[in-house]
C-alpha cells in the first residue's frame, strides 16, 4: 500500500467527509421526528364509503374487483369479518359512526331532509368535539347528510375545517344535488358556497383531505373523511373505465367506481407516507351500510356474498359491512377478526387509543381488546336496529348471540319477490344466509328477542 493517497484524494476524502455528515444529519433528524412522533397521541382519520357492498373489496374476496390501496391497508393492520353498519341508509349510519350511539340515540332515525329543519342535534357530542377538547385540529371532507342548518352543519358540530356537499348526493362534476329537483348546487367550505364546475369530486375530495394533513402534520389531527363512493351517480374515472369493459353490466359500473374510490383512497395513503406520518396515524374504514340495488344503481352491481338483502335491508347483506383499523408498529398486522363489532364502536374505541377521556352514554364499546387478540369476547352480547317502514309496520332487528330476529323485513336483493312475514328469526351461527325462518320452531327464543326490542325502544327513545 503506498504511503500517501494520489493528489486528487484530498477532494475524496472532504467529499466523503461531508456525506457522513449529511448522514448524521438525517439519522438525527429520522431519530428526533420518531421522538417527536412518539411524544405526542396520534393522528385519526375515519374513512366512510358510501354504499359499497359486504364483500366488495378483493381483501374481502371480490377476485374480480382490483382494490389494492384498501388491500394494502388491510395488510398493515385489522380486518373484521362480522362488522355491522348501525343503520342500512345513510344518515343514520353516519350518525352512529361519528357519534358513537345507536341512530334514535343521536336524533337521526331516518335520513336527513333537505331542510333547515332537519339533521342532528346540536346537543349530540361529535367525535370532532370529542377530539377538538384533546387538543387536536378537526377537519371534515366529502359528504355531510346530517343537517343543512348551520348549527347542524360540520362546522356547527365540532369540525373546525370542512369542504364537501351537505346533502345525500351530488352529480361528481357539475355538485348539484342528484336525487330530485330543484336542481340545488351543494359545495361548500366552511359554510361558504363554493364552486369548482367540471372538476371531479373524488379528485377534490383527496385534494383536500392532502391539504388538511399537510396544514397539520406538526400537531395532532382527526379527519372525517366521508366519500361520496361507490354511491350513486356512477361516474368512475376513464381508466377504471376502460379497465371493465368486459364485465357485464350492472357490474362493470358499480366496479369502476369501487376501483376510482380505492385510487382516490390511496393518494391520501400515500401521503402519509410521503410525509412519514403512517406510523403515527390510526386510519379506520368502514362502509356506512351494503350495496344499493335501486334503478339510478341500475338496479344493482354491488355483492352481499353469503347475505341475504342489501341497503335499506336488516338482512346481514344491508347491514354487516367492511371495516378495517390500522396502526403500523403499534396495532396487529394483517390480522383478521371474526368477533362482532359495530359502527358505534370506533368513537370508543379511538379515544381510548388516543388516551382522551371516554365519553359517557356511549352505545359503542372500546374494542382494543378484539383488534389486539382474535380470542378476545366481542363487546356485544345484544344489538338492536330499527329503519323505516313497510306498509306492515316499522322495520326492525335484534341480535342476542347467534339469534336474530327480524320484523317486517325487507329483502332488497336485486330481483328479490316482496316478503310478507312479520317476524322472521334466524341463528347466523347455523347459516348466515337467512333462507330459513325459524319462528315456528323456536317460538320461545322469538318472544325473549322482541322483549328485549321493547326494551331498547323505550331506552333510546329521546326525551
Amino acid at each position: 500500500m503506498p504511503d500517501r493517497l494520489p493528489a486528487q484524494s484530498g477532494a475524496v476524502r472532504v467529499r466523503r467527509m461531508l456525506f457522513r455528515v449529511c448522514s448524521l444529519v438525517c439519522v438525527c433528524s429520522v431519530v428526533l421526528n420518531a421522538e417527536f412522533a412518539v411524544g405526542r397521541p396520534p393522528n385519526v382519520i375515519m374513512i366512510l364509503a358510501d354504499d359499497l357492498g359486504s364483500v366488495d373489496l378483493r381483501c374481502y374476496g371480490a377476485d374480480d374487483l382490483m382494490t389494492p390501496e384498501l388491500d394494502r391497508l388491510a395488510k398493515r393492520g385489522v380486518r373484521f369479518t362480522q362488522c355491522y353498519a348501525a343503520a342500512p341508509v345513510c344518515s343514520p349510519s353516519r350518525a352512529a359512526f361519528i357519534t358513537g350511539r345507536y341512530p334514535q340515540r343521536a336524533g337521526v332515525p331516518g335520513n336527513v331532509p333537505r331542510n333547515d329543519a332537519g339533521g342532528m342535534p346540536t346537543d349530540v357530542v361529535t367525535v370532532a368535539e370529542m377530539f377538538a377538547r384533546g387538543g387536536y385540529a378537526t377537519g371534515h371532507v366529502g359528504k355531510w347528510h346530517l343537517g343543512h342548518h348551520p348549527s347542524k352543519t360540520p362546522n356547527g358540530q365540532g369540525f373546525q375545517e370542512s369542504f364537501g356537499h351537505l346533502g345525500g348526493c351530488i352529480d361528481n362534476y357539475s355538485h348539484f344535488f342528484y336525487w330530485d329537483g330543484p336542481n340545488e348546487h351543494d359545495l361548500w367550505r366552511n359554510g361558504q358556497e363554493v364552486f369548482h364546475e367540471g372538476r371531479y369530486f373524488p379528485d377534490l375530495m383527496a385534494d383536500e383531505a392532502i391539504r388538511f394533513i399537510s396544514g397539520h402534520q406538526d400537531e395532532p389531527f382527526f379527519l372525517y373523511w366521508a366519500l361520496n363512493v361507490p354511491h350513486y351517480p356512477l361516474q368512475p374515472s376513464e381508466r377504471w373505465r376502460r379497465h371493465y369493459r368486459d364485465l357485464p353490466p350492472p357490474r362493470r359500473h358499480y366496479a369502476a367506481f369501487v376501483s376510482t374510490m380505492d385510487e382516490t383512497v390511496g393518494r391520501v395513503l400515500r401521503h402519509l407516507d410521503h410525509l412519514h406520518l403512517t406510523n403515527s396515524t390510526i386510519v379506520v374504514f368502514q362502509s356506512d351500510h351494503g350495496h344499493s340495488t335501486e334503478i339510478r344503481t341500475f338496479g344493482g352491481g354491488g355483492c352481499s356474498g353469503p347475505y341475504r338483502g342489501a341497503k335499506f335491508s336488516l338482512f346481514e347483506g344491508g347491514i354487516r359491512v367492511p371495516a378495517m383499523i390500522s396502526w403500523p408498529g403499534t396495532l396487529p398486522r394483517n390480522a383478521v377478526r371474526s368477533q362482532m363489532v359495530t359502527g358505534c364502536d370506533w368513537v370508543p374505541t379511538l379515544l381510548a387509543l388516543a388516551g382522551l377521556p371516554d365519553e359517557p352514554g356511549l352505545d359503542g364499546h372500546d374494542i382494543t381488546d378484539v383488534i389486539r387478540s382474535p380470542s378476545a369476547p366481542g363487546p356485544h352480547s345484544v344489538f338492536h336496529w330499527q329503519s323505516g317502514r313497510t306498509s306492515r309496520g316499522p322495520q326492525w332487528a335484534v341480535r342476542h348471540g347467534p339469534w336474530k330476529l327480524l320484523a317486517h323485513p325487507r329483502d332488497t336483493t336485486a330481483g328479490a319477490a316482496p316478503l310478507h312475514v312479520d317476524r322472521f328469526l334466524v341463528n347466523l351461527d347455523e347459516s348466515v344466509s337467512e333462507q330459513t325462518n325459524l319462528l315456528d320452531a323456536h317460538p320461545d327464543i322469538a318472544v325473549e328477542l322482541e322483549q328485549l326490542h321493547e326494551i331498547w325502544v323505550r331506552d333510546v327513545r329521546r326525551k
